[in-house]
């Protein structure tokens, strides 16, 4: 009978900023194979309130809409009381990354990701300014 294990590892990231989006797929996959877990999740976490994970079909057309969309939804330029506040002009940045959320919980079977064939994890960086980003990468489950 195996135990129940959490085991926690980081993604570092550089990033342009100006919703720069960032497939870490195959990243995440390597952190879960490297931690031992055969099945269980896998949590993926941006510290920061600039930045977000989801899911897509990581493609050259989808990658060009992410960013109209959100420039639609919350576009630069117009008043966001946060610029006001701390004069940053990130505050769009800010309401985009709260659209998608900080975190994604992924299933692990037989110590894979349980993903869509045409679905990958992604994160995206909304800041204004290019990025260091430090990744959580938190695996809960059982050790094979």
């Amino acid at each position: 009978m195996s135990d129940l294990i959490v085991r926690t590892s980081h993604l570092a990231l550089s990033s342009q900023g100006d919703c720069d989006i960032h497939d870490i797929t195959d990243a995440v996959g390597a952190e879960v194979r490297s931690l031992g877990l055969e099945h269980g999740h896998v949590l993926v976490f941006v510290p920061g309130s600039t930045g977000a994970l989801t899911t897509v079909e990581y493609e050259p057309g989808l990658l060009e809409d992410l960013p109209a969309f959100f420039e639609r939804v919350a576009p630069r330029g117009i008043r966001y009381l946060h610029d006001e506040t701390w004069h940053d002009g990130n505050g769009h940045s800010h309401v985009r990354a709260s659209l998608l959320g900080p975190s994604l919980t992924v299933p692990v079977v037989d110590g894979g990701l349980v993903l869509g064939t045409w679905q990958q994890i992604i994160f995206v960086d909304f800041d204004n300014r290019p990025r260091q980003r430090r990744l959580v990468v938190q695996v809960q489950g059982m050790e094979g």
